[in-house]
């Protein structure tokens, strides 16, 4: 019983997390998000205009330049933020807002935005 009401606890923390940070991000609505997703196994990271509702650019340990490497998932979160930076600038883009969701801005998120910015975004 004890366990129940902790994990229950916790995701509302996380859901109170969630909605603070995009309640932030929409105040500065003249620029694009650069949203976050990790789960157990992969990490996705994709560009989207909320003004017009479509995603820009993506990028994810699921594709197949970073899937044939062996690394391990510090390096996969590193190589995903240079690879979303430089399809970003690509574009055209330079001030972005990072989302990071329900997650802590430690570990790997932490690992993928800096490698954003190593690569030249802004947020």
């Amino acid at each position: 019983m004890n366990s129940f009401l902790e994990k229950k606890v916790r995701k509302n923390k996380m859901i109170k997390r969630q909605d603070r940070i995009r309640y932030k991000i929409k105040k500065i609505s003249d620029r694009s998000r650069l949203t976050v997703f990790k789960s157990n196994n992969h990490i996705y990271a994709q560009l989207i205009d909320d003004s017009k509702g479509i995603t820009l650019a993506s990028s994810s340990s699921l594709e197949k330049e970073i899937k044939e490497k062996q690394l391990n998932k510090k390096e996969i979160a590193e190589l995903v933020g240079k690879t979303i930076a430089k399809k970003i600038i690509a574009k055209g883009i330079q001030d972005v807002a990072f989302d990071r969701g329900k997650y802590k801005y430690h570990g790997l998120i932490k690992i993928l935005a800096e490698a954003a910015r190593v690569e030249g975004l802004k947020f």
